[in-house]
């Protein structure tokens, strides 16, 4: 089944855009560094299944993501510990904590995992909000493709200034391929590290759909349709709308 984003709507989109999902959804069902094609596939159908969980949505609105006792409605296609973090990570990731990660992790999960997990949450969230934004109909997952993980870690990985594992720029080998587009490289861009093919993969979407790491700090200069300072007070604004404190 080839992939086909945007189908039911009347207008153009960007081809970058169009691209950057065809090929987000072909990594995606790729079998990756720690999981294989239908976990990964697993995953994002979780992802989806969690907006409309109705245990998510009392936990958001509670005071204390921690205050309720109850079970998230699941698709029932991966463990118990892997649904918590998707429906957590979709529905309330303002609220998270070191204590859940390192709860999570005790369920079952690897670190490689979690982080790999997390990053495929980022980029269904990616193209499936933009998708609905654009009134277009959901994509359809691809179809599982046969292979193993990889299975590698990054030698110079190490708790720094996160929960997990990350990758500073000064201890990324040659093995890890290219990791950073800059030494100078904010931790934002750093968290993903630990999988260096997940952190590549989301930055390829991530960039696509905002800008990439060469225009960041060009503040008087735009590639888009709407200028930097327009960007700013939109991406400021959703920000604050999801309680993001980066």
């Amino acid at each position: 089944m080839s992939i086909k984003p945007f189908e039911n709507i009347n207008y153009d989109v960007r081809q970058d855009i169009v691209n950057a999902h065809i090929e987000a959804w072909e990594r995606l069902a790729a079998p990756g560094t720690w999981l294989d094609s239908e976990r990964r596939l697993a995953v994002a159908t979780e992802v989806r299944q969690a907006r409309s969980c109705n245990f998510c949505k009392k936990i958001k609105e509670a005071l204390s993501p921690h205050a309720l006792e109850g079970k998230h409605q699941s698709t029932g296609l991966l463990l118990d510990t892997e649904v918590e973090l998707i429906h957590r990570g979709v529905s309330d990731p303002g609220r998270l904590s070191e204590a859940w990660t390192q709860k999570v992790l005790a369920g079952g999960l690897t670190q490689g995992e979690y982080v790999e997990i997390v990053g495929i949450i980022a980029s269904v969230m990616i193209m499936d909000t933009t998708t609905m934004a654009l009134g277009a109909n959901e994509t359809k997952l691809p179809k599982k493709v046969f292979g193993k993980p990889a299975r590698y870690l990054p030698p110079g990985a190490k708790v720094k200034a996160a929960w997990l594992p990350i990758v500073e720029p000064e201890d990324a080998v040659e093995t890890d391929q290219p990791l950073y587009p800059s030494p100078k490289v904010g931790y934002i861009y750093r968290g993903l590290s630990m999988v260096p093919e997940t952190m590549r993969n989301y930055w390829a979407l991530a960039n696509t759909h905002y800008i990439s790491g060469e225009f960041v700090y060009q503040f008087d200069k735009s590639i888009r349709a709407i200028s930097r300072p327009q960007m700013e007070l939109m991406a400021a604004r959703v920000s604050g709308l999801h309680q993001c404190a980066y």
